[in-house]
């Protein structure tokens, strides 16, 4: 029986390198070897290679995604994509699998593009009613009066990379003297920042996933930062942040979330598990974004979530991995 290859494709060009990495290895030990042959393939940059057990083995041949290995060429048959930010979130690594006729696990160029700018999905999502805070723009080398945007918006706010995730290049400004500094940091992880108005309260997240018609809204998590707000270091490091699956809300609330959370998914067409974070103030779950490569390593929401709803991440991935091959 020859099995199909799976390319767990992780790595990329982005400050969430590290991450990406470990959310593929969590990822390929999880495919079921009985059913597929899983490799890992590491992007960054030109550099396309598959690894075993950390050691390089072969070279990407990016023409058609395959490889060779002990005089034997391989075909890639899918795609898991597991690449936090460029190229893996953005519709550019999409764009190539498509091209060569390549299933893969997440969202479509589109809905990569339209997810991964922060200022972009919010006014459209904006325009179906979806709640969330008001925001404003900024390019690089776009001139602007910090006032005006504090005039808009007002203090505290937060300052984000448009393009990006895992909390990199984020600050809370508190007064009008850290905005300029915080827009800079924000600028070295992306050419767009988006600064955002404030809104008190607690942050929750919840995963979903299509498979055929079968859609699974995961149970949701309640995240307690011990920083300010959930950072970098409050998201990566043990005993930083105390994340609660399920979330201590009521049942209304818990529907309440997990019905917004579809109905963005459905939205933005997403495709794959999906993971979609909010802020709960006065019983309004408040938007922040959507990411459609979420992290997947041990300690992550999405395996915790699963874990909680009772399912197996070994038995999902297969059934994902089943359903894209049905749509060769």
């Amino acid at each position: 029986m020859n099995l199909k290859n799976i390319a767990v494709v992780a790595g990329g060009d982005s400050s969430e390198y590290i991450v990406s990495v470990k959310s593929g290895a969590n990822v390929l030990k999880a495919i079921n070897t009985d059913l597929f042959n899983p490799w890992l393939v590491r992007i960054k940059g030109e550099e396309w290679v598959v690894l075993n057990d950390d050691e390089c083995v072969a070279e990407i041949d990016k023409s058609d995604f395959s490889f060779t290995l002990n005089g034997k060429r391989y075909k890639f048959d899918y795609a898991y994509i597991i690449i936090h930010g460029t190229p893996g979130e953005d519709g550019m690594l999409q764009g190539y699998f498509e091209m060569l006729k390549i299933p893969y696990s997440s969202c479509d160029v589109q809905s990569s593009a339209l997810t991964f700018n922060k200022f972009f999905c919010n006014n459209y999502l904006r325009s179906f009613g979806i709640p969330m805070a008001q925001s404003v723009r900024l390019c690089a080398g776009e001139k602007y009066s910090g006032t005006q945007i504090i005039e808009k918006l007002g203090l505290p706010l937060f300052v984000k990379p448009s393009a990006g995730g895992s909390s990199f290049g984020i600050s809370k400004v508190k007064q009008s003297s850290e905005l300029s500094e915080a827009i800079n940091k924000a600028l070295d992880e992306s050419p767009e920042v988006i600064i955002e108005q404030f809104i008190d309260g607690a942050e929750f997240t919840c995963g979903v996933v299509r498979i055929g018609e079968r859609k699974l809204v995961f149970p949701v998590t309640e995240v307690i930062p011990k920083n300010e707000f959930f950072d970098y270091e409050a998201k990566y490091t043990p005993g930083m942040a105390d994340e609660i699956t399920p979330a201590r809300i009521s049942d209304e609330l818990t529907l309440k979330i997990q019905q917004q959370t579809a109905q963005i998914y459905d939205l933005c067409n997403c495709k794959g598990i999906v993971r979609i974070d909010f802020i709960l103030s006065e019983d309004t779950f408040n938007f922040l974004e959507v990411n459609t490569v979420p992290g997947m390593t041990a300690t992550s929401f999405i395996p915790q979530q699963i874990q909680a709803m009772g399912l197996d991440l070994s038995e999902l991935l297969t059934d994902i991995i089943n359903e894209g091959l049905k749509t060769e």
